[in-house]
């Protein structure tokens, strides 16, 4: 899988266009924060209040969630390109990982990436008797060896932005016989991921995907699913999940569903309409609109194209955050760089915004 090139100026299709006005413009105008939080779309703000007003005349009964919730993880399999019953549900990235640490045997190697986001790396260094060797992301295919059982990386550098070359590195995890684990959360709902690519995925839905904080992914290959054992099993995690409410007895689902915990119902119906929306986008055509808006950043400014939709700049002192700050322009300051990203709801006018706002403190 190659990455895709952006393009600079792009008339959105009406799917897309219809996806943009999704948004609220009010909030929309200087918000460049989807690398830490995405905006809520209109139809998960409503679907959200209407489960509220629900709850409030006491007409919600917990079955209810269900259907929301298979529904939810049915349109994130289809987004990522897998079959529903290799995707399980969590509420963080972390978590989800932990179950894929717990299987590493002792003595083996799990190679990550310098500077990558904590959530990929921590259950991996907590483990005690896990070897881990962290490289640089350009380093990572050529530093996998016969040694290496399992590479653990993000699709898209949480500092950074800079998209991982999926391609080489699978292809060089293959050659030398280790697993792969890759964490889509700066990926999956503005760039075309294909989870079947890698053993596992992880995600969390919060950022690009526009959902409430509280659900996240698990994709998992049928061969690496055999390695895992579910340690957070819970009820439902169950075959029947209204049947696994009370122990000792265990039937755990035969599906990726048994790594599932229990859900944030509100989080889940808050997903339901935004991951369905996604879903129903070109993501080729998603990347291109908001990786276009980077690139013309990149020249407002007067630096080389990232061609990505996360955009960084070195601001070690965090002058130019706020700078932007005091505009009225969310963006974020992570690693010693200026992060400002660009998603659905971005136009040029934001561009505008930066540039100007920048080049004024400049002359001044």
């Amino acid at each position: 899988m190659s990455i895709v090139a952006p393009a600079k100026s792009h008339t959105p299709s009406a799917p897309l266009h219809k996806a943009i006005n999704s948004f609220n413009p009010e909030a929309a105008r200087g918000f460049l924060g989807a690398a830490s939080i995405g905006l809520p779309t209109r139809d998960t703000v409503a679907a959200l209040q209407a489960d509220l007003q629900l709850r409030w005349n006491g007409r919600r009964d917990p079955v209810d969630y269900d259907p929301i919730y298979e529904s939810t993880r049915a349109s994130f399999a289809a987004l990522v390109g897998v079959p529903v019953d290799r995707v399980a549900t969590g509420s963080q990235t972390s978590v989800l990982a932990s179950v894929v640490a717990a299987a590493v045997p002792d003595g083996a190697e799990v190679l990550c990436v310098d500077g990558d986001f904590s959530s990929v790396v921590f259950p991996f260094l907590q483990r005690s008797g896990v070897r881990v060797r962290s490289v640089p992301l350009e380093a990572l295919p050529d530093s996998i060896t016969d040694a290496t059982w399992l590479v653990a990386f993000s699709f898209a550098q949480s500092a950074t932005g800079q998209i991982a070359d999926v391609a080489a590195i699978t292809e060089a995890a293959h050659r030398h016989g280790a697993l792969t684990l890759c964490d889509t959360t700066q990926a999956a709902g503005v760039y075309p991921v294909q989870a079947g690519m890698f053993d596992a995925t992880v995600c969390h839905a919060y950022k690009w995907l526009c959902c409430p904080r509280g659900v996240a992914f698990l994709t998992l290959s049928e061969e690496f699913d055999a390695k895992l054992t579910p340690i957070q099993a819970g009820w439902y995690a169950g075959d029947s999940v209204w049947n696994s409410c009370y122990a000792p007895r265990m039937h755990l689902a035969t599906t990726a569903r048994r790594f599932d915990v229990s859900p944030v119902w509100q989080a889940w119906v808050g997903a339901q309409p935004a991951v369905r929306m996604f879903a129903g986008l070109d993501m080729s055509e998603v990347w291109a609109y908001a990786s276009g808006l980077g690139d013309q950043l990149c020249d407002a400014l007067g630096v080389p194209e990232q061609h990505q939709a996360i955009i960084t700049w070195a601001d070690a002192e965090g002058t130019d955050l706020a700078t932007l700050t005091d505009a009225g322009i969310t963006v974020t300051g992570r690693a010693g760089r200026m992060r400002a990203s660009f998603h659905l709801w971005n136009n040029e006018s934001d561009v505008l915004a930066v540039a100007r706002a920048l080049k004024k403190v400049a002359a001044q």
